[in-house]
């Protein structure tokens, strides 16, 4: 096996770094997770850590965007795959149940805004952030639109910011009552498209 290039091992280290950090920020909080518990849990030194993220913020602020990078693209992978629409939404609904309300995932986002809100530029990375998952959110409905032949009732960044609002309040109540179904946020992307196809409900004596 040829041995890796100084520029690989850099990007391996990296890349371990940020899973374990996620991982912790994910199990045991941001704030309890300390960067030697970081290097620790990985296996390097500290100065390995701050060799590749100046401080813990800033290696919180790639945690979030890691998180977002996957768990959207994982959706948007549901709604852009084959089928009809109710069968895309139906993948997508499953997505949310499992999803929508991860204990770990919701609070690590609310204890991470908060503490940007004392960091001017931490505060500005977290909107850059958001925007991105704002943007790849509007081109997954207008992909998913313009696949089904539909067309949107709102702008799609219009569309993206309702449906990202809805999603981070339902996460929210969701990982404090679990018991609350996810189906709101599927309700709400079908009615996006003017309530297409929407599921047919009991059938009605005499009609």
């Amino acid at each position: 096996m040829a041995r890796l290039t100084r520029t690989e091992t850099q990007a391996r280290t990296r890349a371990e770094l940020l899973a374990t950090a996620r991982d912790l920020f994910l199990t045991e909080g941001y704030a309890k997770t300390s960067l030697e518990r970081v290097a620790e849990e990985a296996g390097y030194s500290k100065g390995a850590v701050y060799s590749n993220f100046k401080t813990k913020s800033a290696l919180g602020l790639e945690v979030i965007e890691l998180i977002h990078e996957t768990k959207f693209g994982e959706a948007g992978e549901l709604l852009e795959g084959g089928g009809t629409l109710e069968e895309r939404l139906g993948r997508f609904q499953s997505w949310a149940e499992h999803t929508l309300g991860d204990v770990g995932w919701t609070m690590l986002e609310f204890e991470f805004a908060i503490v940007a809100r004392e960091d001017p530029a931490l505060q500005a990375g977290l909107i850059s952030s958001l925007s991105i998952v704002r943007g790849a959110i509007a081109a997954q409905l207008q992909s998913l639109a313009d696949s089904m032949e539909l067309t949107l009732p709102l702008p799609p960044e219009d569309a993206a910011n309702a449906i990202l609002g809805l999603g981070v309040g339902l996460g929210i109540m969701r990982a404090i009552d679990p018991s609350i179904s996810a189906q709101l946020i599927t309700d709400a992307v079908r009615e996006m498209f003017g309530g297409a196809l929407r599921p047919a409900g009991p059938a009605v004596a005499g009609a």
